[in-house]
């Protein structure tokens, strides 16, 4: 199965693995994927009553009680991983080795080993993997890239600062988790580094984690195998640029602005529904406020479509995905050894 064999989108079969959650984001993948011209045709659940649903949801549509199950019997050939971070690796390499195209929800993994693996199975089969970064095409980063690089609004970037943060005790669902979600960096983190490396091209040399834990730890349903009180990472590009990651769980000060870039000419901010500008020329200080543009994650799973059956470039391949992955890994390490670590690249 390569990424040309489709001679239409209508002939790509598309199925998930996880229909629950409170989100119901099955549901979700499986309609945006329809919507990009594809074809639903399996579930994969553990939960039966969730299979049941999906069936109303999708009349006609195969059900399975596992992965396995899926992988023997059906001819899904996309499978979209919506299962707790842990799992994704292990669930990813049994799909891409029997030979199907895999796209994940983010985090693609937990640890930069499982990437490498994934996109080594990917490779060797010849199939696709991806992950489900549709935030790349949110309108906050699309207006940010798109003025501070091609019309350079605030000249050179020098650095960039991300932050989500609140006061507030982990709840008991999974994410809360160390084990299983990766940690506290692991969920808003990996969207904030994806922003960024939209921002900054040059390769990353090393990575300084710093982290805070035990104050809500006895007091949550996980204990000792709760997420970081907060967390950060501190990294280090080739070209001299730098880049901040927090998220707290301890800040009573709240995080808006979410990410702030920091030029030579000026400063460009943004949060969840404004951005600010400000530009010097030394003796005069400018201000921007304003809205940003519409989000355009559809643009997810219509640049997929097209890969597969036009072989149009695939904007968030494996390799992408590795590198927000691979700061979170050496961040979560380096906090642990309190030592900054050099980055590894195939």
């Amino acid at each position: 199965m390569s990424a040309k064999s489709f001679k239409k989108a209508s002939l790509i079969r598309v199925g998930v693995v996880g229909y629950g959650g409170a989100f119901n984001m099955g549901r979700q993948h499986l309609l945006e994927m329809q919507k990009a011209g594809m074809t639903p045709f399996a579930v994969a659940e553990v939960d039966a009553s969730r299979l049941d649903v999906a069936k109303i949801d999708f009349p006609g549509i195969e059900t399975y009680a596992s992965v396995g199950e899926m992988l023997k019997k059906s001819n899904v050939e996309l499978i979209v991983i919506i299962t707790p971070h842990h799992t994704h690796a292990p669930i990813a390499l049994q799909c891409l080795k029997a030979g199907r195209h895999v796209v994940c929800e983010k985090p693609l993994a937990i640890t930069t080993a499982e990437v490498n693996a994934m996109i080594a199975a990917a490779k060797k089969s010849g199939v696709m993997l991806s992950t489900y970064h549709n935030r790349h095409w949110d309108g906050r980063i699309i207006d940010a890239v798109r003025r501070i690089k091609k019309e350079q609004c605030i000249g050179a970037i020098t650095r960039i600062q991300c932050h989500m943060h609140h006061y507030g005790m982990p709840g008991e669902w999974w994410r809360s988790s160390r084990s299983i979600s990766g940690g506290i960096l692991y969920d808003w983190g990996v969207h904030l580094l994806e922003y960024s490396l939209q921002l900054i091209d040059s390769p990353i040399t090393e990575v300084s984690g710093f982290s805070h834990e035990g104050f809500w730890a006895p007091q949550t349903h996980w204990k000792k195998d709760t997420n970081e009180d907060e967390a950060s990472a501190i990294v280090r590009f080739k070209s001299g640029q730098w880049l901040h990651l927090s998220v707290s769980s301890i800040d009573a000060k709240g995080s808006d602005p979410w990410v702030e870039i920091s030029g030579t000419r000026g400063n460009y901010s943004f949060g969840g529904e404004h951005y600010q500008l400000i530009t010097s020329d030394g003796t005069t200080t400018r201000t921007e406020k304003g809205r940003h543009s519409a989000d355009e994650g559809f643009q997810f799973y219509q640049n997929v479509a097209r890969h597969l059956v036009k072989g149009e470039k695939l904007i968030i391949t494996g390799e992408w995905s590795r590198r927000p992955i691979h700061i979170l890994d050496l961040a979560g390490r380096s906090a642990k050894q309190g030592k900054s670590l050099a980055t590894q690249y195939p």
